[in-house]
């Protein structure tokens, strides 16, 4: 009986995740932000493209592979600090600013404000470690590089 009690209270360690790297984790948020409206429109996912390509220095191929990746975590993922966390822990703090700008390039690439991805970028910015005038600040910079000139 007690072997009977003991098992119901005492539960199995849970697995470990899998280590994500840290690219695929990054584009994962991205992949987030342009899925926070509800759409994944052509134009993100073409923006994360280019995002992966000059950000990271991806080929073609590179990047859609993990973009691949990251389509699939992102579409199944419960929360999104299993991503902020890697990418906390790998890339310094202006690295996650620009990742903050890169969400925001990703958010506006449609042409529209949407609260909701507005919501989804106040609540990763946090999780980065990245304050609420640095936010802004990138949320200023993508437009004025959205801006047509």
């Amino acid at each position: 009986m007690f072997d009977t009690l003991k098992r119901l209270f005492v539960s199995e360690p849970a697995e470990p995740h899998p280590e994500i790297d840290p690219h695929v984790a990054a584009s994962a948020l991205l992949v987030e932000a342009a899925l926070a409206d509800g759409i994944y429109a052509d134009c993100e996912e073409n923006r994360i493209r280019r995002i992966l390509a000059e950000a990271f220095g991806m080929d073609a191929a590179k990047a859609a592979r993990v973009l691949e990746q990251a389509e699939s975590l992102a579409e199944t993922a419960i929360d999104h600090h299993r991503f902020t966390k890697v990418v906390k822990a790998c890339l310094d703090k202006q690295e996650r600013i620009a990742l903050l700008e890169q969400l925001w390039l990703v958010a506006l690439a449609d042409g529209e404000k949407s609260p909701f991805e507005d919501a989804f970028i106040r609540r990763i910015a946090p999780l980065l470690a990245v304050e609420d005038r640095e936010r802004t600040f990138a949320r200023s910079r993508a437009e004025a590089r959205i801006r047509p000139s």
